[in-house]
């Protein structure tokens, strides 16, 4: 793999930004001068892109080292139940889990950080599951953008240290962190975002038990459960190569955060989570809950995914049931709601209590570093606990 990192040993990553577009309008959308355009981001004759259009500097956009779709995106997934899986996850193994149509499908990270992008259906729905490992967002997008279904892969490129993603139907690029159309046809377009749970495997089995599981037969030859970025999420800073955006010091740059695409955003540090185990807030009249759970390895911090760190799981959800807005906290070890003490579990279902078989609506969040979140919404809001 071309992408290799750390004990900071980098091979092909440092790679200079490309000389800025001189156009006046490279924020603005306005149409320029596509082979020059072409030119500054090395883009060859391999793209069909349209390069006349663009909402962001060129100089932004950098390599990251692989060529065009050099991490493979997963096209053809194929998945196993949970017992088979069960005998090479370990229980931190961290977990993108999905749920559509009565189907739940998971998909580990010691297989998403080594290709990034999986283009899948869940329960009928297309979907596009994506992992930047560099900036830690892992993030679940719809592929319908109006009549057409997109399939996703990797340009090569990235911008402010985030994937650089492109549609195989018009090749337009598109910003993974915030699923926005950057260059090309499809331009200014936002992929919606669908809900998304990065969980411990030994909460995933026991939510889940009916999980299939995406397999390691993935068509490539890979050593799914080593960390490639080994000791990455231990810097103090994102890779200077990589990132052109300013700093905001509210947060560390590389703190965890919990991060909703709700008014002009919203987040929340782990280091306050993991304390109060609970956030209770509301945005443009939508309440929700963020649960916060022990027990996740770091996939970026040891050599093997499961011997990282560990830095927790989260949910989120909205906090209606019918008429009633309830109000969640922890109490004697688990997730209950103060106005009728049922206790609740991190997929949003009523375990016990009165309103026991009542679900919470998910809400779709990622677990960003907070210096790939601020970046792309400088206005956002972050919770903080006072208890």
């Amino acid at each position: 793999m071309v992408r290799r990192m750390l004990g900071l040993t980098i091979t092909a990553l440092g790679i200079a930004a490309t000389p800025a577009c001189t156009q006046d309008n490279a924020n603005s959308g306005a149409n320029v001068d596509s082979a020059l355009v072409a030119l500054r981001l090395g883009a060859g004759s391999q793209w069909k892109t349209d390069f006349s259009r663009l909402s962001v500097p060129v100089d932004e956009i950098v390599s990251g080292g692989p060529p065009k779709d050099g991490i493979p995106s997963i096209d053809e997934p194929r998945f196993e139940d949970a017992k088979t899986a069960n005998k090479w996850l370990e229980s931190s193994d961290p977990v993108m889990v999905i749920e559509h149509g009565g189907v739940v499908k998971g998909y580990p990270l010691r297989i998403l950080i080594w290709h990034e992008i999986v283009n899948d259906e869940v329960g009928g729905k297309p979907l596009s599951i994506t992992f930047c490992p560099l900036c830690n967002t892992a993030l679940t997008f719809k592929r319908e953008v109006g009549a057409r279904i997109l399939d996703f892969g990797t340009t090569g490129r990235l911008r402010h240290s985030d994937l650089v993603m492109y549609d195989r139907q018009t090749e337009t690029w598109w910003q993974q962190a915030s699923g926005e159309a950057i260059v090309g046809e499809l331009l200014g377009t936002v992929l919606t975002l669908y809900p998304a749970n990065t969980l411990a495997w030994g909460t995933t089995r026991v939510l889940h038990p009916e999980i299939q599981v995406l397999s390691r037969d993935t068509g490539h030859k890979r050593d799914y459960g080593r960390n490639p970025y080994a000791g990455y999420d231990t810097r103090d800073e994102p890779l200077p190569n990589f990132f052109r955006g300013d700093r905001d010091g509210r947060l560390p740059a590389m703190e965890r955060i919990v991060a909703l695409e709700l008014g002009d955003g919203w987040a929340a540090p782990f280091s306050a989570l993991s304390k109060a185990r609970v956030a209770n807030d509301e945005v443009d009249g939508t309440p929700f809950a963020v649960f916060w759970s022990g027990g996740a390895s770091s996939a970026l911090d040891r050599d093997r995914i499961p011997d990282g760190r560990d830095v927790g799981q989260t949910a989120v959800f909205d906090r209606r049931v019918g008429e009633r807005t309830l109000t969640f906290a922890w109490q004697e070890g688990a997730f209950r709601d103060l106005e009728t003490n049922s206790e609740w579990d991190l997929a949003g279902r009523a375990v016990s209590g009165p309103l026991e078989g009542e679900r919470l609506t998910a809400i779709p969040h990622g677990n960003h570093f907070w210096f790939a979140w601020v970046v792309f919404r400088t206005d956002t809001r972050v919770w903080s606990h006072s208890g």
